[in-house]
């Protein structure tokens, strides 16, 4: 069962991969979630380097009090302020094989609330 899933989100991350990609003006925002954390990367794909980021297991994220979900919101916050100080505001966003749902979406309107766009 859990093979099957695994291989589901593999290849739902290949066609977005196909689909998606960033540049140094324009980023891609790449989010990973495990079942404890989540981490959020921007990438400039054309000379594959990680521009920013963030994840729930920064000291000031991880000392907040919350559930996963509020932290990821946190976390969206934090790779929108990281981006601010590169002066990145656009973005592309890679939801990494995920529905767009709980804590992908959360962290989505954390950096838009931090002032990316996407």
């Amino acid at each position: 069962m859990s093979n099957l899933k695994s291989l589901r989100r593999q290849k739902i991350r290949y066609s977005i991969r196909q689909k998606v990609s960033g540049t140094a003006a324009k980023p891609r925002l790449a989010v990973f979630r495990s079942n404890t954390d989540i981490y959020a990367q921007l990438i400039d794909d054309t000379s594959g380097v990680t521009i920013a980021a963030a994840s729930s297991k920064d000291k000031d994220i991880k000392a907040q009090a919350g559930n996963k979900t509020e932290k990821s919101k946190l976390v969206g916050a934090a790779v929108a302020r990281k981006a601010g100080e590169l002066g990145v505001t656009t973005v592309v966003f890679d939801r990494g094989g995920n529905l767009y749902h709980g804590r992908i979406k959360a962290l989505a309107e954390g950096a838009r609330e931090g002032g990316l766009q996407f």
